[in-house]
């Protein structure tokens, strides 16, 4: 697939069905994911593959974690979470991995794991599969970390469910470029 073309016409798909890349397919997507930017080559970037029966533990993970910090859900709000695995056949969890660092602060590591998940969403584009970036209340908070057993230093910055589209008409809609950009002359 032509490189530009792959940018500007990766979508993201909300149904997301079996097949899902397999395992020589999902090396060169961690390939792809490892090229990203990546200051003082500190390897931020760290990733969970849940596929199969792991799903389930996902869900369970999910459901503990609303259940004990948020809020006054909702039964409803709760089952969503609860559900939110099976919306495709592989769930990757995306995680950065935070060096104390001088000269490399937090953010700047957690944008090399988001540059990495793009490289992934091109990588799978490519490939002919589906995907789309989620974060919410399961991201972006150390409460759920411990709920993987990850370490302190480490930042869950979202989820990725990957499969195949079940409908492949959606459209990127398009952009107005100078609504975005300045130009300085």
């Amino acid at each position: 697939m032509d490189a530009i073309k792959n940018i500007t016409e990766r979508v993201s798909y909300k149904k997301l069905l079996k097949p899902f890349p397999n395992k020589d397919e999902m090396k060169l997507v961690y390939k792809a994911a490892l090229r990203a930017p990546d200051h003082r080559n500190l390897k931020p970037s760290n990733f969970i593959e849940v596929t199969g029966k792991s799903l389930i533990k996902l869900s369970d993970i999910f459901f503990n974690y609303a259940k004990n910090n948020i809020p006054n859900i909702t039964e409803t709000k709760l089952n969503k979470i609860k559900n939110a695995p099976f919306r495709a056949p592989m769930v990757v969890v995306l995680i950065s991995r935070i060096t104390n660092h001088p000269k490399v602060p937090k953010i700047e590591q957690m944008l090399s794991t988001g540059a990495a998940t793009q490289n992934m969403l091109l990588a799978l584009n490519a490939l002919g599969y589906g995907a789309i970036w989620r974060t919410g209340s399961l991201a972006f908070n150390s409460e759920i970390c411990k709920y993987f057993s990850l370490n302190k230093y480490d930042e869950i910055i979202g989820y990725l469910y990957i499969g195949t589209p079940e409908d492949r008409t959606k459209k990127n809609t398009k952009s107005i470029i100078n609504d975005y950009v300045q130009k300085w002359t």
